[in-house]
C-alpha cells in the first residue's frame, strides 16, 4: 500500500478559504480523532491536514470530513510547511518528534503535556482566558501550547464563577477518572478485565496494573506509568496555571473509575455565608455549562460523551448551611480537542494568510 494516498484534488477545507496547513500527530489516538473532527466542526482555516502516526498506524484510513485520508508515519519532512502540529500522542512520540515540527517553522499544540518544562511553554484555555478576561497577547514566536487538563477547565470556570455571588472559604474535590485518559489500550484493558473477571480469567494488567474494572482505585499498581498521583498533580497544576494566583485553591483527590469514557467530579463548596443556591445556579450557568432542568436527567458519564459543555447539578449540604455541592461530568477527549483547536485559532492571527506557508 502506498504510503500517500490522495483521495480528492483538494482537502474539503481547502474550499473554505482557508490557507493552513496543519498536522495530528497520533491521529489513530483516541485524543487525534477527536482533534480531527474538531478542526472540521469548527472550520479551521485549514486546506490541508495531515494525519501521521506510529508504524502500527500507518495506512489506516480516518474520516476528515467528508473525505477519507491515510495515516502517515511521522517523518520530518512531513512537518515541512506545515503551520500548526497537534500533538496527541503518548508522551514519548511527543518528545521524539516534536523538535522537528518546531525547527520546521510549525506551532506546536501538545494535548499530552509532555512540553510544560520546554522555554515558552504555556498552559492555556480560551475558556478560562475568557472568564478572566485575560486573553494572552499574540506571540510572533510562541513556545509549545498546552492544553489545559479537561478537569483544570471545569473547576476554573465553575470555582470562577461561583466567587461571584459569595466569597468561597473552602473547596473540596474528588475528581473520577475514566479509562479513555489512557488511550485505546485504556479503553481495552478495562474492557476485558470486566470479560475475564465474568468468565473466571486471568485479568489483564498492562495499562494500570491492577483491577480496573468493578473496582476504585486511588493508585494503580508499581508498574503503571503515569502514576495516578502524577496525574493529580498535573490537573492541579494546570489549575493554578490557568485560574490565577487570587483563585480559590482546591484540595484534590483523584481516584481511577472503572468507566470508558467522561470525567465526573463532585466538588464541595464551603462558602463564606449562607449558600442561595437559584444566584448561585444562575451565576453558574451560561456558556460552557448546561444545567439540566427538573424533569431531565441528571448529569452522568452517559450524558456527557459526546458534549462540548460541562453538565452540572447544584445542590445544598443537609447539614451546613454554608455548604453547596457540585455533581459536574464532562466529555474529557472532546473539551481537550476543543481546548487545543481554540488554541491554535487563537494564534492564528500571528501565522501570515493569504498563501500556503
Amino acid at each position: 500500500m502506498s504510503e500517500t494516498v490522495k483521495t480528492s484534488p483538494s482537502h474539503p477545507l481547502a474550499a473554505r478559504g482557508s490557507l493552513y496547513r496543519a498536522a495530528i500527530v497520533g491521529a489513530a489516538s483516541l485524543k487525534g480523532k477527536e482533534v480531527a473532527e474538531m478542526l472540521n466542526a469548527r472550520n479551521f482555516p485549514a486546506a490541508d491536514v495531515r494525519l501521521l502516526d506510529d508504524e502500527e498506524s500507518m495506512g489506516k484510513l480516518e474520516a476528515m470530513g467528508d473525505e477519507v485520508s491515510f495515516i502517515q508515519r511521522v517523518r520530518a519532512e512531513q512537518f515541512e510547511h506545515v503551520d500548526f502540529t497537534f500533538f496527541a500522542s503518548d508522551q514519548d512520540s511527543t518528545r521524539k518528534n516534536w523538535k522537528d515540527a518546531r525547527d520546521a517553522g510549525s506551532t506546536i499544540i501538545d494535548l499530552s503535556s509532555a512540553l510544560e518544562n520546554e522555554p515558552g511553554a504555556k498552559v492555556r484555555s480560551l475558556w478560562i482566558e475568557r472568564e478572566r478576561g485575560q486573553l494572552a497577547p499574540p506571540e510572533l514566536q510562541p513556545g509549545p501550547c498546552i492544553t489545559a487538563h479537561p478537569i483544570a477547565v471545569a473547576l476554573a470556570l465553575l470555582l470562577l464563577r461561583a466567587r461571584k455571588t459569595v466569597a468561597i472559604r473552602r473547596v473540596v474535590a474528588t475528581i473520577f477518572e475514566p479509562a479513555s485518559e489512557h488511550g485505546q489500550r485504556g479503553m481495552d484493558e478495562l474492557h476485558q478485565q470486566t470479560v475475564n473477571l465474568l468468565s473466571f480469567q486471568p485479568l489483564p494488567k498492562d495499562v494500570f496494573d491492577a483491577q480496573v474494572a468493578f473496582n476504585l482505585l486511588a493508585r494503580y499498581g508499581q508498574q503503571a506509568q503515569p502514576p495516578l498521583d502524577s496525574i493529580e498533580a498535573r490537573l492541579l497544576r494546570h489549575y493554578r496555571k490557568i485560574a490565577g494566583d487570587d483563585a480559590a485553591q482546591p484540595a484534590l483527590f483523584l481516584l481511577q473509575a472503572p468507566i470508558f469514557h467522561a470525567h465526573a467530579l463532585a466538588v464541595f463548596l464551603e462558602l463564606d455565608g449562607a449558600a442561595d443556591l437559584p444566584a448561585l445556579s444562575q451565576v453558574l450557568a451560561g456558556d460552557h455549562v448546561t444545567i439540566p432542568g427538573a424533569d431531565e436527567d441528571p448529569p452522568s458519564n452517559v450524558s456527557a460523551a459526546g458534549q462540548q459543555d460541562l453538565q452540572l447539578l447544584v445542590r445544598g449540604d443537609a447539614v451546613q448551611p454554608n455548604g453547596v455541592w457540585l455533581w459536574a461530568t464532562l466529555d474529557n477527549l472532546r473539551i481537550s480537542a476543543l481546548t487545543a483547536v481554540e488554541c491554535a485559532e487563537s494564534m492564528g492571527a500571528t501565522r501570515p494568510t493569504g498563501k500556503i506557508q
